[in-house]
């Protein structure tokens, strides 16, 4: 009987609307065979919850959180303040500022905070990233997504050809 490994990945967001997005995170960890979990947390109404949350992560094991949040978007900041662990934030689509709000409020973290950030729903490139901050230290991980980055490689390559036929 195969055992299930320990997850490597928190993907965290502040709302169950935001699930369509985050799911492209969960994905990645999928395609490359990474063991995540999955939480709606909202840092403005549960943030005791939140706090604890994040701070038993690095014990069981967490390495990379992905936080995904719109509007204020204070999530992946919140988490940031807890943790010494890397926090990825994902601006959500939202509100009338389209997500720019939320892209703004994540990437101008106060110094000593970081959070990487990526673009406006790009739960796949946070993904992404988590997957290479794994691979610094599990070789087994890095060879599949220098794997991932070859295949894409050939996909150009072969659409190329395909257009260059068409002339």
């Amino acid at each position: 009987m195969k055992t299930k490994q320990k997850p490597l990945v928190s993907i965290i967001m502040g709302s169950d609307s935001d699930l369509s997005i985050m799911q492209k995170a969960a994905d990645v960890c999928k395609e490359f065979q990474v063991e995540y979990e999955m939480k709606i947390h909202s840092a403005h109404r549960v943030p005791s919850h939140v706090k604890n949350y994040i701070e038993s992560l690095p014990k069981r094991g967490i390495k990379v959180i992905i936080a995904g949040a719109g509007l204020a978007a204070h999530l992946p900041g919140v988490c940031a303040a807890f943790t010494h662990l890397p926090v990825i934030g994902v601006p959500i689509k939202s509100g009338s500022l389209n997500g720019l709000d939320a892209l703004l409020s994540i990437v101008q973290m106060p110094s000593g905070i970081p959070v990487a950030t990526v673009a406006i729903d790009g739960a796949k490139n946070a993904g992404l990233l988590a997957i290479q901050i794994l691979g610094t230290s599990d070789s087994k991980i890095a060879k599949k997504f220098q794997e991932y980055k070859k295949k894409m490689a050939k996909e150009v390559l072969k659409k190329d050809a395909q257009l260059t036929k068409l002339k």
